[in-house]
């Protein structure tokens, strides 16, 4: 009876292929792809190119002054040292964060996880909001700061706490599932082996999320460097001194320096295609890692 009963597996992939009512019409199928390479080029491929298209519209020397006059420069710096600090911190973050949450049993995880996610639900104009309300002159901690000479609303050190705070998801949440998923075995056996748990980190643990923590890390970093509300809110917009890249780009714009402002844009655009290059690289290098693993072809 359960001879006659059970599909081979040969006789399974034959049903599946040959049966029209387990496929899809081929009308389908490209309708589909029709519709979704129409929205990628309608909505994502032609404003790209019509930046580029803009930025060079007055000729290579306009836009290399555009990118080279000192608040341009200023504004690029700034951009690179809020996210050359932000991120990090939030790599030291995320994968201490991640750990706690995949390999122990703790009170209140439930609760530290949905502070992690809290970046995710709140506008970041409303956090930019809430450091000039903790920090500002008239915040809680204002009379004091002013007191001792330190700024950190309309500074540096505020367009770092507003970057640090939008972004600190992006490395806890890419490791956490994979951390879950991984399970504790290998790590036990290491400490019952001997290994001590930094040793245990840096042998086990770490050499099995690495695609997943360089993935978390350029997200984190393109993240970084193109928040705008946030950093809009603490920023002051102080033109040479405050100012980052994308907040440049909206100060050239209401001044009708429209070359100006879209070689800016092309700069952050030219920064998000090579953050694509990246994660692209490490997708490819971790599903080539999953097929190796698995003893399949890569």
């Amino acid at each position: 009876m359960a001879g006659a009963t059970t599909m081979s597996l040969a006789d399974a992939a034959d049903f599946y292929e040959v049966n029209p009512a387990t496929r899809e019409s081929s009308w389908v199928k490209w309708t589909i792809v029709g519709v979704s390479l129409t929205f990628f080029a309608v909505f994502l491929l032609l404003p790209l190119l019509l930046v580029f298209t803009q930025a060079f519209a007055k000729g290579w020397e306009t836009y290399i002054e555009a990118l080279t006059n000192e608040e341009a420069w200023s504004a690029i710096k700034l951009t690179l040292l809020a996210a050359v600090i932000a991120v990090p911190l939030n790599l030291v973050f995320g994968v201490a964060a991640a750990w706690l949450i995949a390999k122990f049993e703790f009170p209140c995880k439930q609760f530290l996880i949905t502070l992690i996610d809290l970046p995710f639900s709140v506008s970041p104009v409303i956090a930019g909001l809430i450091y000039v309300l903790m920090f500002g002159a008239q915040g809680w901690w204002g009379p004091w700061l002013s007191a001792h000479d330190i700024k950190i609303i309309f500074a540096v050190p505020g367009i770092v706490l507003a970057t640090v705070f939008v972004t600190f998801p992006f490395v806890a949440r890419e490791l956490i599932p994979l951390m879950q998923a991984q399970g504790k075995e290998e790590e036990e056996a290491a400490i019952v082996l001997g290994a001590s748990g930094w040793k245990t980190f840096f042998r086990v643990t770490l050499p099995n999320i690495k695609w997943g923590l360089i993935y978390g890390v350029v997200l984190c970093n393109a993240r970084a460097m193109g928040e705008f509300g946030a950093v809009s809110v603490v920023s002051g917009h102080i033109r040479g001194v405050t100012n980052t890249m994308p907040l440049q780009v909206e100060i050239l714009y209401n001044e009708y320096q429209f070359a100006a402002a879209f070689a800016v844009a092309s700069l952050l655009a030219m920064l998000a295609l090579v953050t694509l290059a990246i994660k692209s690289y490490v997708q490819w290098q971790a599903s080539r890692q999953l097929a190796h693993d698995d003893g399949r072809p890569e």
